[in-house]
């Protein structure tokens, strides 16, 4: 391999997060969780490991991030992530994330309600069938942003 190619694809992904654009440091994402929850640890740690600069915070009063953040009841998570102007309520999937960071529609934020078994941070199954649902910024009702549906293969 050339040296030039070399250093401009090295370059490209080092600056390239998997958001869709190019930046020089990684998205930060502040993680509201419960400090006796093994699921939303495992959930930061596997966003850390995908290039996200996580601060973890624990608190004792989830209700009230989710308040101040609007998040709608009926479809309140596990823990409560901020990402630039987004929130991620609960198990959000990182395909999810990549997606709304990458296509910036108009919306509050991302949330799969619940604790759905094999979602992100809830362990692996190749069976796990769940929703993530948007979050308009407007008086519009939450919808489907995307399946998770089992793998074939």
């Amino acid at each position: 391999m050339h040296r030039r190619s070399f250093i401009t694809m090295a370059a490209s992904t080092l600056l390239f997060h998997g958001r869709g654009v190019f930046a020089a440091t990684p998205a930060k994402m502040t993680v509201y969780k419960d400090p006796n929850c093994g699921c939303c640890h495992e959930w930061s740690k596997a966003i850390a490991a995908a290039g996200f600069s996580v601060d973890a915070r624990d608190t004792d009063d989830l209700a009230a991030v989710k308040a101040r953040l609007g998040v709608p009841a009926d479809l309140e998570g596990c823990h409560t992530a901020v990402v630039e102007e987004y929130y991620l309520e609960g198990h959000v999937p990182l395909e999810a994330i990549q997606r709304l960071l990458r296509e910036r529609p108009p919306l509050r934020g991302l949330a799969v309600p619940g604790m759905p078994p094999g979602s992100l941070g809830m362990g692996e199954d190749p069976q796990a069938s769940y929703d993530v649902y948007a979050i308009p910024t407007a008086t519009r009702a939450p919808y489907l942003f995307m399946e998770v549906r089992p793998r074939k293969g």
